[in-house]
């Protein structure tokens, strides 16, 4: 149920009857819209169908306008239409659509604010991909949350989504892994530990990788060459690493559908067949790419190599695919692997990267429009880093991992929920500050309190009633249009408006990328309802539970049981729990 999208599509079927009438031509209405009007005083609906139509008619949009007005007037649940501005029309709604909208939130639960705009087209969300090199830092945790509270709304919003994550296994990093923990396991064999050299990994969560290469092998990889125990000491390596990793995955309440190897993706002759397809559209070639901008590296130097035409799909310059001694570059593999995701047959690729990874956005972008043909859409996300503070004052945390912070650490403090809610408070392309005396505080000023206890408040609304005021509570369970014509105060009628644009976010959110955006709305929802309880504390009138009026309890109580689906609805999209109670 999406009152804003029915204003729409009975805004267009007007413009059909006026069209049959001769009083229009014929003309698209696809760009006509129903939104929440700025100010209540104006209405609860704009339409800019006046402006479109003059647009593409030539008309007065004014002139336009007072036609539409005519034939909206004559809808039922319409109660005003007036032109605003240059051709605007304002329509008002009568208080009986608003309170039995409550109705229709409470038949669809948490299904409520479901949409179809995605037809069900195929999506690929790519998240996380943190090398499989230790355990996740909370850089990976921020871009974890995102991509997975992203994929729900998109499925939310009607998309059929793969989650993805493409495991680096690949290259000099994974072989300078393997030789720390050969090195860690050389200590658990007896060697003296002299330390860690400069450029190895340091985390003492390798400890327990070599233990148990210990435990399968004894002391016999000492007696190997590196070429014969670096395969064995790598593969059992990347393998433990990436259980760590899906534990710490599993504790934000992550999981991947599909998990793609590097490794495999080469050793499987992809990014032969990519280059393959590359070179048969004549978009690869040898040539000399010019020096780059600003002070030019003294190891520089003008050399033939094998590029990509990656400008003919909108990059700064073509890039290299080939180094000199004939292996491929970094960038080769990664072109393989979403020629991988094109041959699956996604309409949509969307990636979630580190604010690090800016400068790659170009060249995949470029990639996927060579490789599909422009067929495949694609959309990279980045995040930015995290602060953490405690009471402002940037958090010392116990760095197990040997250099970084880790998601375990922080998500063992908080918990899960006030980590993905906080997560997500803030537009991923925007810096973040996590405080933890803040995130773990209950009050107002703890958005991630502030929404449960909403929700929470609502649930115990229902379990009071159904103590005190058992007849209310079985009136509330068969509410009618009757019973909620009872919801009339101006802020019961504004928290049911609030309410209903819930579908309308959902698609707003899914459209722009931006689950932040329900973190916020959620907040809005959480403040308008707690005003509400409030206002019974001055005015006995307005509180939920009335013991001489059961009628006016049970509209209430339904009032909010609906607002309890709503906000449930918006955390699962979050992938928060909504709380039964506060404790």
């Amino acid at each position: 149920m999406n009152i804003y999208k029915k204003i729409e599509n009975d805004v267009k079927s007007v413009i059909t009857q006026l069209q049959a009438e001769n009083l229009l031509p014929e003309v698209s209405s696809d760009k006509v819209e129903a939104t929440p009007t700025r100010d209540v005083l104006h209405g609860d609906v704009a339409t800019n169908a006046a402006m479109v139509l003059a647009a593409q008619t030539g008309k007065n949009p004014k002139e336009i306008a007072g036609l539409l007005v005519d034939k909206l007037n004559e809808h039922p649940g319409i109660e005003k239409v007036e032109i605003a501005g240059a051709g605007f029309v304002n329509i008002t709604l009568s208080s009986s659509v608003w309170q039995t909208a409550v109705l229709d939130i409470i038949a669809e639960g948490r299904g409520y604010g479901n949409s179809d705009i995605g037809n069900g087209k195929r999506v690929n969300v790519e998240y996380v991909s943190a090398n499989p090199t230790g355990p996740m830092h909370v850089g990976h945790g921020r871009g974890a949350v995102f991509g997975d509270a992203l994929s729900t709304l998109l499925i939310k919003a009607g998309y059929d989504v793969t989650r993805e994550y493409y495991i680096n296994d690949a290259g000099a990093q994974v072989d300078k892994l393997a030789d720390s923990v050969f090195l860690r396991y050389g200590v658990v064999c007896g060697n003296e530990f002299t330390g860690i050299p400069e450029g190895m990994y340091p985390g003492e969560y390798l400890i327990p990788i070599a233990e148990a290469l210990y435990s399968l092998h004894g002391k016999t990889l000492l007696t190997k060459d590196r070429s014969d125990w670096l395969p064995i000491v790598r593969d059992y390596t990347l393998g433990a690493i990436m259980e760590m990793i899906k534990e710490d995955l599993s504790l934000i309440g992550i999981t991947h559908d599909v998990f793609r190897s590097e490794r495999e993706i080469t050793n499987a002759g992809e990014v032969d067949a990519a280059m393959r397809a590359l070179t048969d559209k004549e978009l690869i070639y040898e040539g000399v790419l010019e020096p780059p901008k600003g002070k030019i590296p003294d190891d520089w130097e003008p050399r033939p190599q094998t590029l990509f035409k990656s400008t003919d799909f909108g990059d700064d310059c073509d890039r290299p695919v080939k180094k000199s001694d004939g292996s491929w570059t970094y960038f080769a593999p990664d072109i393989a692997y979403h020629y991988d995701k094109c041959k699956r047959g996604f309409d949509w690729i969307i990636n979630i990267f580190g604010a690090d990874h800016g400068g790659y956005v170009k060249r995949i972008k470029a990639a996927v429009a060579a490789l599909s043909d422009n067929r495949v859409k694609i959309d990279i996300k980045l995040c930015q880093l995290v602060k953490f503070l405690r009471n402002g004052e940037p958090a010392k945390m116990s760095k197990r991992a040997g250099t970084f912070v880790t998601v375990r650490e922080v998500v063992e403090e908080v918990g899960r929920d006030v980590f993905r809610f906080i997560m997500l408070t803030r537009k991923n392309d925007a810096p973040l500050d996590f405080d933890f005396a803040k995130v773990t505080e209950q009050s107002k000023d703890n958005p991630v309190f502030y929404v449960q206890y909403a929700h929470a408040r609502c649930r115990s609304i229902r379990r009071n009633t159904a103590v005190e005021i058992p007849e209310a509570m079985a009136l509330a369970k068969t509410a009618d249009a009757e019973l909620v014509s009872l919801l009339s105060h101006p802020q019961e009628l504004a928290l049911i408006r609030l309410m209903c644009s819930w579908p309308r976010m959902v698609e707003s959110a899914a459209v722009a990328l931006e689950p932040h955006r329900i973190a916020f709305y959620l907040h809005d929802l959480a403040a308008a309802f707690h005003g509400l309880w409030n206002q019974g504390n001055s005015d006995a009138g307005l509180r939920f539970i009335i013991k001489e009026d059961v009628k006016l309890t049970a509209a209430r109580v339904a009032l909010a049981h609906a607002l309890s689906f709503v906000i449930a609805s918006g955390l699962m999209v979050l992938g928060v729990e909504p709380v039964e109670e506060m404790r």
